[in-house]
This record gives structure tokens, C-alpha cells and sequence, in this order.
């Protein structure tokens, strides 16, 4: 059962010695390498400073993106956009969609989400020729459950299955959210830091 759903309905008898015996044996802020890969994702992205909406419809994930813009007062705002789908599904909340890197935030989908760091994996799909560093400091990303593997090698794989003969170039992951400067270390020299908000669809 997906994590969102125990999330929304509960955890059932049977789940919890399991949970039980993850907690003893492991710290809380590290997520067990058996635990569902949804489970794992979530618990990573957070660690890693990202927020994400969950929503078990359309409906939910606009009302959601309505509780961001008004979060951040984006309304009547520029919104850079590289996809056409995306202005279609989020059309009517008064935004005007282009290009414009000086618009107050990106609104992209993603190749997959992985479990295991935390991190939004992207291409030239979402991303076309642009480093991250030129996209403006906030994005939203619009996934669904289903994006979730365990592993970068698992997505990448699945890029390659998708796309084949014709793979896409600019593959990367977003993985540091709100880091601040003091906490950045040799693994995010280099790194391009997002405040990143994450819209889950749950589609399985």
C-alpha cells in the first residue's frame, strides 16, 4: 500500500511490528534501505529541504497550486514555463506563462523521483539546453507516484527505455533545497540550491 494512502487512511495492524522494529534499529532521521521506495523518497526529500503537496486527484493538485501562489503572493504573476501541457493544466489562476527567467518561479514536470537521496530527476525534456543556475530561485514540480525508483541508475534506465534512439541531453538531478551556506559541504560544491515545491499526484 503507497505511503500517501496510510498516510490519509491509516496504518493497518499488520504494519505495525515491522514499523516497530525499523524504529529500533535505526536512527529516525534515516530512512531503512527496505522500506518502501515512496516511503524513502518522501523522508529524504523532506531531509533535504524540500515541501511537497500530496493529492489523489487533478483536482486536489490545482487546489494545492492555488495554496502556493497564495503562499507566496503569485498571483497576476510571470511564470517561466517550457511546457505547453502544463499551462493547459494550470490555466485559469490569473498567470501569464512564457519564458522569462525573471518571472518568480519555474513550473516543470520531472523524469523520476529517487528514493534513495531525496532528489528530482530532470533532462532536456523539462530543462531544454538551460543549466539550473539560470532558472529563477523557486520551482514547482508536478509528478505522480508512479515517477518514484529507488535508484539515479533506475531512472536513468528508464530514460533510455523511453526514449530510445533519441535520449534526451542535460540530465540531472535537483537534490539541494534551501540548503544554507554554512551547511554546504563537497557533495553540493557546485550545485545549483532551489526552493522547490513538489506537487504529488498519487496515480497508482
Amino acid at each position: 500500500m503507497s505511503l500517501f494512502r496510510k498516510l490519509f487512511k491509516g496504518t493497518s495492524k499488520s504494519d505495525k511490528p515491522r514499523a516497530e522494529k525499523h524504529q529500533v534499529e535505526r536512527s529516525k532521521y534515516m530512512p531503512d534501505v527496505h522500506t518502501p521506495a515512496d516511503e524513502r523518497f518522501t523522508k529524504n526529500f523532506i531531509l533535504n529541504g524540500g515541501r511537497f503537496l500530496y493529492a489523489l486527484n487533478l483536482e486536489e493538485v490545482k487546489e494545492n497550486f492555488d495554496n502556493i501562489l497564495l503562499e507566496n503572493d503569485w498571483y497576476e504573476q510571470n511564470v517561466f514555463c517550457l511546457d505547453k501541457h502544463l499551462e493547459d493544466t494550470f490555466k485559469g489562476f490569473n498567470l501569464k506563462f512564457g519564458q522569462s527567467k525573471e518571472a518568480p518561479f519555474f513550473i516543470t514536470t520531472c523524469e523520476s523521483l529517487i528514493a534513495d537521496n531525496g532528489s528530482i530527476l530532470v533532462s532536456s525534456h523539462q530543462l531544454k539546453e538551460l543549466k539550473l543556475h539560470e532558472f529563477p530561485q523557486y520551482m514547482v514540480v508536478y509528478a505522480t507516484t508512479s515517477q518514484i525508483v529507488n535508484s539515479i541508475g533506475e531512472g536513468l534506465r528508464l530514460i533510455k527505455n523511453r526514449n530510445a534512439g533519441s535520449i534526451p541531453t542535460n540530465i540531472t538531478t535537483i537534490k539541494h533545497f534551501e540548503t544554507k551556506e554554512d551547511e554546504k559541504d563537497f557533495m553540493s560544491y557546485g550545485s545549483s540550491t532551489k526552493n522547490l515545491y513538489l506537487l504529488l499526484l498519487e496515480d497508482l
